[in-house]
C-alpha cells in the first residue's frame, strides 16, 4: 500500500485545488480535475488491495497459507448457507498425520513445517478450487468439499492419500514417507460447525485407532 497518510491526501487535494484556483484555461482545469480522479482511483486500489492483504492474514496460517480456524468459521457459513438456499450437500473431513511427532523428533521441526507445507501444497493439487483446506491445529487439517457427497468425499480423501504416498516430502533428496488418518461427515439440517466437526473428528480417531492411514466416515 502506499504511504501516503490522510494529511497527505488532504495535502494532494488543496495542491490541485490551488491550481485550478490559478486556471485560466477550461481544458487546463479538466486536465487537472482528470488528474485528480486518477489519483483518487489509485488510492481506493491501494486501500483495497491493503484490506485485501489484511483480510488474508487474519484468515490464513502464516506457515502453511491455509485457513486458520477464523477462516475456516468464514469457508463454514459461507457454504452451509449456500447449501441451505440450494438443496445441496457439504462434506467436511478432519485429517490428522500419523506418528507426525516422530517426524519432529528424527528430522526437526523446521522438516516437521515443510512436511505440514507439503500437505497443503499437495492438497491445492488434489483437490477442486471450491474446495478449502484449514490448519485446525498442530497437524490436524479440516478440509470442506461443497455439493459432495459421503462416499465422493471419502473417495476425495483418499485420493489425497495416495498422492501423498507418490509424492512424499523430500528431506535432503531422501523421500519421508507421511501418512494421515482421516474422519469424514456431511452436514445435517442445521447442523452447526462444532457439530459437524465433533463427528468427522470421532470417525478420524476411529481411523487413527484402528488401522492409521485409512478414512472412516460417520452414520448419516
Amino acid at each position: 500500500m502506499a504511504d501516503d497518510t490522510p494529511e497527505d491526501y488532504q495535502v494532494q487535494i488543496n495542491r490541485y485545488a490551488q491550481k485550478m484556483d490559478q486556471s485560466t484555461s477550461i481544458d487546463e482545469v479538466r486536465h487537472l480535475l482528470e488528474s485528480a480522479l486518477r489519483q483518487s482511483e489509485q488510492d481506493l486500489a491501494n486501500v483495497r488491495a491493503e484490506l485485501e492483504r489484511v483480510r488474508r492474514l487474519i484468515h490464513a496460517d502464516p506457515m502453511t497459507g491455509a485457513l486458520n480456524r477464523r477462516g475456516l468459521s468464514t469457508a463454514f457459513s459461507r457454504e452451509s448457507a449456500r447449501a441451505d438456499r440450494h438443496g445441496a450437500t457439504l462434506c467436511l473431513a478432519m485429517i490428522d498425520l500419523d506418528d507426525f511427532k516422530e517426524v519432529n523428533d528424527i528430522y526437526g521441526h523446521q522438516a516437521g513445517d515443510n512436511v505440514l507445507l507439503h500437505l497443503v501444497n499437495l492438497a491445492h493439487e488434489t483437490l477442486r478450487p471450491s474446495d478449502v483446506i484449514a490448519r485446525y491445529g498442530g497437524e490436524e487439517f479440516v478440509i470442506l468439499l461443497p455439493s459432495t457427497g459421503l462416499e465422493p468425499g471419502a473417495a476425495t480423501i483418499r485420493r489425497l492419500q495416495n498422492n501423498l504416498a507418490k509424492s512424499p516430502y523430500q528431506h535432503h533428496g531422501q523421500p519421508v514417507l507421511i501418512t494421515f488418518s482421516a474422519g469424514v461427515a456431511v452436514r445435517k439440517q442445521n447442523e452447526t460447525e462444532v457439530q459437524l466437526i465433533e463427528r468427522a473428528d470421532e470417525s478420524m480417531y476411529r481411523a487413527k485407532n484402528a488401522l492409521k492411514n485409512c478414512v472412516m466416515t460417520a452414520p448419516l
